[in-house]
């Protein structure tokens, strides 16, 4: 078979709606829009939540609460494997790590994650270890201290 011989299966394409050509199409006159109306308009596009002028639901319901989602912590993750790049010896700070480009923003802070294994013997100072990191940093006689 060659590619001049492919074809489409039988059924897998249909002809393009062409509304408006006359009484045997069945779309002829109106186009299938009905009669009068905002939707038989041209470029109708009514919003979903739109209920005629009545006071939307969304409006209608009591809003009641408070979210402390404007307030959340939100911590810059750091993989053990990243702070691979450092020499022996070195003290890792949230201020170098924004420096070789490892963190873009530090937001509230500086979270050390397990993933990946560390290879050098480093200090590493941030505000927020987790478990498997610290397992990690310890045996692999790196230092750990939260700021």
């Amino acid at each position: 078979m060659k590619l001049h011989e492919l074809t489409k299966n039988e059924g897998a394409t249909s002809s393009r709606k062409r509304v408006g050509r006359g009484p045997g199409s069945g779309l002829g006159k109106t186009s299938g829009k009905g009669h009068k109306g905002q939707k038989a308009r041209s470029g109708a596009a009514i919003n979903p939540v739109f209920e005629g002028g009545q006071l939307p639901l969304y409006r209608r319901l009591p809003h009641r609460g408070f979210n402390n989602h404007n307030f959340k912590i939100t911590y810059a993750p750091v993989n053990l494997s990243d702070l691979n790049r450092f020499n022996d010896g070195d003290v890792v700070t949230p201020e170098l790590l924004k420096e070789m480009k490892i963190v873009k923003k530090q937001l509230d802070g500086i979270k050390i994650l397990g993933n990946g294994k560390l290879e050098k013997k480093l200090t590493i100072r941030a505000h927020r270890f987790s478990s498997s990191a610290l397992e990690k940093i310890e045996s692999s006689g790196s230092k750990a201290e939260v700021i």
